[in-house]
């Protein structure tokens, strides 16, 4: 992943973790989806995975770049 892109999702996964404690299930998956999609950047489903399971787990700062490499 280039690192425009990776700016872009990094945008998107602290957009999610700043409300994501309140979310229901799945909710923190959805919205990462859709926050790619709004950045035109294409994750895989396991990229999602692995960056929701982190969100969720860590309450607190995720960094992309470490998750996804």
């Amino acid at each position: 992943m280039d690192n425009d892109k990776l700016e872009a999702v990094q945008a998107v996964v602290d957009r999610v973790t700043s409300w994501q404690d309140g979310a229901t299930e799945g909710t923190v998956e959805d919205e990462l989806r859709k926050g790619a999609t709004e950045v035109e950047v294409d994750l895989s489903a396991d990229e999602v995975t692995k960056l929701a399971d982190a969100i969720e787990s860590r309450h607190g700062a995720v960094q992309a770049s470490e998750v996804l490499s």
